[in-house]
């Protein structure tokens, strides 16, 4: 492998190192949340703005997420040509460019063009998260990797907080909702030029953000973020009694495939929970100024999970067991979303019941990145760069679970698509108790 980067071995990894390394990767943690969250206020923006149902809404998710099942293998290769830190750089060029392309689509009023800024912001970031998430499983103990991985969901988190309300305050105006309320009596000159003036102001945003993503990218390529070899060395779970000797392909390891498969179902059910909630807060009563709050209300309840885990585990509980919790968890607020309804005021917000449970399922979801990507990563060996290419292309249940849900809105109803949930947590409760230990494929 190529790279100017300083060259060091996992092992000789000094612990100042180790340190600075995981600060420069908690950065990116937060560059990866302040992109992908701001989706959740996208599909409500562009659904109202170009007159779409639920289904087309939702290309939003899947434009965006769809890159990580394009981009996943081909991303491990990438890195293992040019190495960890040059894939980060080339990452964030590749998402600058992404960001560039909502000035011509919000100038031309084009949601395809939209949809490709997407798809090429999520093109960087797959190459990003293919490299960001092996340095939280390898720089430092295996046991704590669910408490590193919770550092760095808090500062994802953190960042989904911040980009709603922000995009909120600087595009959004009080006067929007009753414009878009009022399009269909528009005139088609007075519906064009309505949607003219709020298509343009995301351009701007999006001009500064594509300058700043630049800048990033060339300040990770100054940084001393050391260059991680991974070829011929076993990781820190190799005592974990998975040989790699005769493995010849990613697929030799149920346990891999298996947990790439809860991964998809899991990022799928949270994306659900953050992306549909303003949309379902709408539909239980609320105005668009009131739900525009709550997908950071659910990123918040994430937030308190993972100052759990990082308090309680390992110390009084292992990460097996917090990631079995929130599974279970979350099954059981999914069927609570279904079956109990009933207006009730809180926090100044008189709305559904359902609506606070599925913010509450911003808590269920903390815990169970932390606990699938070690478990699925362990012993990987020499496949660790294509093992984690794997888990990162599951990611596109993103893209498919949010359109799927679109799809039973448009026609069961936007409360019993939730429906669609209830698989998902099930079987991340197999994968919990059972699939994370399948060591052969059985005939």
């Amino acid at each position: 492998m190529k790279s100017n980067a300083t060259s060091v071995s996992v092992s000789s990894l000094s612990k100042r190192q180790q340190v600075l390394s995981l600060g420069i990767i908690v950065s990116l943690f937060f560059v990866f949340g302040f992109v992908t969250w701001i989706n959740a206020i996208l599909i409500p923006y562009f659904k109202g703005a170009f007159e779409l149902n639920h289904f087309d809404s939702y290309l939003v998710a899947f434009a965006f997420y769809i890159a990580y099942l394009v981009m996943a293998i081909p991303s491990g290769y990438l890195l293992r040509s040019v190495g960890f830190k040059k894939g980060i750089m080339i990452g964030f060029f590749i998402m600058a460019l992404g960001a560039a392309f909502f000035i011509p689509a919000g100038i031309m009023q084009s949601y395809p063009l939209f949809l490709l800024g997407l798809f090429t912001l999520g093109i960087g970031l797959a190459v990003l998260q293919t490299a960001a998430n092996p340095y939280v499983t390898i720089l430092g103990d295996k046991e704590r990797a669910a408490q590193r991985f919770s550092i760095m969901g808090i500062s994802n988190k953190l960042a989904g907080i911040l980009a709603p309300l922000l995009f909120a305050a600087i595009v959004l105006r009080p006067e929007d909702q009753s414009t878009l309320d009022s399009l269909a009596q528009l005139t088609p000159l007075e519906k064009e030029l309505a949607i003219e003036g709020l298509l343009r102001r995301v351009v701007l945003p999006y001009a500064v953000v594509s300058g700043i993503l630049l800048l990033l990218g060339l300040l990770v390529k100054f940084s001393p973020l050391p260059e991680i070899h991974t070829e011929g060395e076993h990781d820190k779970g190799a005592e974990s009694a998975i040989d790699t000797e005769g493995k010849t392909s990613i697929l030799h390891f149920p346990h891999l495939v298996l947990g790439s498969i809860a991964i998809f179902f899991h990022v799928g059910s949270q994306v659900i929970a953050v992306d549909s909630i303003i949309g379902y807060a709408q539909h239980t009563g609320l105005s668009f100024s009131e739900a525009k709050s709550f997908p950071s209300y659910t990123l918040t309840a994430t937030i308190v999970g993972y100052l759990l885990g990082i308090v309680m585990v390992p110390r009084f509980l292992s990460q097996l067991t917090a990631l079995r919790v929130c599974t279970i968890l979350g099954f059981l607020l999914s069927m609570a979303i279904l079956l109990f309804s009933g207006e009730h005021t809180l926090f100044g917000y008189q709305t559904d019941i359902s609506v606070w449970f599925l913010v509450l399922l911003g808590f269920a979801n903390s815990m169970i990145w932390a606990g699938v990507w070690p478990l699925a990563m362990s012993g990987l060996g020499r496949f660790l760069k294509i093992g984690a290419s794997l888990l990162v292309m599951a990611l596109c249940g993103n893209a498919i679970m949010p359109m799927l849900y679109g799809y039973f809105a448009d026609t069961m109803g936007i409360k019993d698509a939730y429906l669609v949930l209830l698989p998902c947590y099930a079987y991340l409760i197999y994968y919990s108790f059972h699939g994370f230990n399948v060591k052969r494929w059985r005939r």
